[in-house]
């Protein structure tokens, strides 16, 4: 039975791995060292004589400053420590990198959805975008009807959503921040899993006005957009204007249920990665069967997307290193210090991001958990560098730069136009997308029991030596195409858990 994980040679302190933890007078036998401190499991024993001032060394790298004597045996708990600073970006110059080469994988298909533009969904689904907060209560009216009255008429259509948001009037349309939140509302129309069918409901005196939706989807050559303004004075009353959505929706559900999925390469494959409740253990199993799995969607040719600034924040050298061209190099310098500033406005830091589930499950800062959640990226260079919500352009592992806040980085990923997600967890949450299916895996074993209708994939295992990070990733590959050819059905789907969208909005609101 494995005691406790050390994961680098340099590494000074270990994870305990017991469910129960590890008891004072209790020996370590890995390191024949006998415990002085009660340890919770997910947490660290320090293996060395750590002084004051002295380096908190995990993944090979400084996570923390010992703020007093840390004796070896000792649990090395949060207020026994305090977080280095953040590597400085004026710092970091391009440098080629050096990658071994990797042999293309070959041979590996989904089922998708086609669509005009050549991309292709997981999923076909008729999303109801909105230009206003105002609709929101009418849109999922809507929405309840149509699913209850028509959806059963269009067995090749999977679902009906509703693309709500809480941008409203109160924002100041024409400042600079602003961008984000409209781009978010415009490219999430425009995800591969809706089909080029954009059904757009406004209420008629907001700011971003559906004439400026019409525009950008012309230009975007969106094939098929209808629009519904609540406002228009043809309506003679509520019932009017459902009527009149309704016969909308019937027409676009009419053209989406002509999409048959065919067999596609996975180089048309476009994989968000994100992580939440977070312990630990994400950084040791989870997240880097994650990584290993998008290093082989990257392989066959397709697109993986990983994201959360405040959590690769810390690991801007290595990132840094892996940009594959001196123009990604200073596209992710650019986001990383748009970030630093916008948190430096808001008066708060990266520590902000660590939550107390996270500290419970064992990581004492945002420092920690950022080198255990970048891992989710894999190996390979990064071939592109997006904004929040920015549309992708390239192949390859791409960093889109948004808040590691579970929900408006999905949401964003899901403007950026991934097709589904994978998601980790260590702590557990009942996270979904609505118009993507998430694949949940857990980094505790467990918690794959406990949650064993929610959890997808347990990583767990590696911990006790029952499967390898490269079993778990080959696994997590496999179950991405069934679940992107919809042979298999993700578990918070099967439970018809959908969480709203939530964009990121850091422009002034009046």
């Amino acid at each position: 039975m494995i005691q406790a994980v050390k994961v680098h040679r340099d590494d000074n302190v270990a994870v305990v791995v017991s469910p129960s933890g590890m008891k004072a007078g209790e020996i370590l036998e890995s390191q024949n060292l006998t415990l002085l401190d009660n340890v919770p499991q997910g947490h660290k024993i320090a293996l060395a004589d750590i002084p004051v001032g002295g380096k908190v060394i995990r993944y090979g790298v400084c996570i923390a400053t010992a703020t007093q004597r840390i004796p070896a045996g000792s649990w090395v708990s949060e207020n026994l420590s305090e977080i280095p600073p953040s590597p400085e970006l004026g710092s970091l110059e391009y440098k080629t990198p050096e990658f071994v080469e990797t042999e293309p994988l070959e041979g590996y298909t989904f089922m998708g959805y086609r669509n005009p533009d050549g991309s292709a969904g997981t999923r076909n689904i008729l999303g109801i975008t909105t230009s206003v907060q105002c609709v929101a209560g009418m849109v999922n009216q809507l929405v309840q009807r149509l699913k209850a009255e028509e959806l059963p008429k269009y067995p090749n259509v999977d679902d009906i959503v509703g693309l709500n948001h809480t941008y409203g009037c109160g924002v100041a349309i024409n400042a600079p921040a602003a961008l984000i939140p409209i781009r978010q509302v415009k490219n999430l129309s425009t995800n591969p899993n809706l089909g080029g069918e954009v059904l757009m409901i406004g209420l008629g005196c907001e700011k971003l006005e559906m004439k400026d939706l019409e525009t950008f989807h012309r230009e975007t050559g969106s094939p098929s957009v209808s629009t519904l303004v609540m406002q228009d004075e043809a309506f003679k009353g509520y019932q009017a204007i459902m009527d009149a959505g309704m016969d909308l929706g019937r027409k676009h559900l009419a053209r989406l249920n002509e999409r048959k999925r065919e067999e596609c390469p996975v180089s048309d494959l476009v994989i968000g990665m994100q992580c939440g409740g977070s312990d630990a253990f994400s950084g040791l199993t989870s997240n880097p069967s994650i990584g290993f799995a998008a290093d082989l969607i990257v392989r066959a040719g397709g697109t993986a997307v990983f994201s959360e600034v405040t959590e690769v924040r810390d690991a801007a050298p290595v990132l840094a290193s892996r940009c594959s061209t001196e123009e990604t190099f200073h596209k992710l310098m650019y986001e990383l210090d748009w970030y630093d500033k916008y948190l430096n406005t808001g008066g708060a830091d990266r520590s902000a991001n660590t939550t107390p589930g996270n500290k419970r499950g064992g990581l004492v800062n945002i420092v920690e958990k950022a080198m255990g959640s970048v891992v989710k990226s894999g190996s390979m260079s990064i071939s592109d560098v997006v904004g929040p919500g920015e549309k992708l352009t390239k192949k390859g592992l791409v960093f889109a730069a948004t808040p590691a806040s579970d929900f408006v980085c999905g949401t964003c990923q899901l403007a950026s136009g991934i097709t589904m997600q994978v998601f980790s967890t260590g702590r557990g949450t009942p996270y979904s997308l609505p118009m993507a299916p998430v694949i949940k895996v857990s980094s505790r074993k467990d918690l794959s029991e406990r949650w064993f209708d929610i959890i997808d994939l347990d990583a767990g295992r590696i911990i006790y030596g029952e499967a390898s990070i490269e079993q778990i990733g080959w696994e997590l590959f496999h179950l991405i195409l069934d679940v992107a050819s919809g042979r298999k059905i993700s578990a918070v789907e099967k439970l018809g858990i959908q969480n709203d969208l939530v964009l990121f909005n850091p422009a002034p609101v009046t």
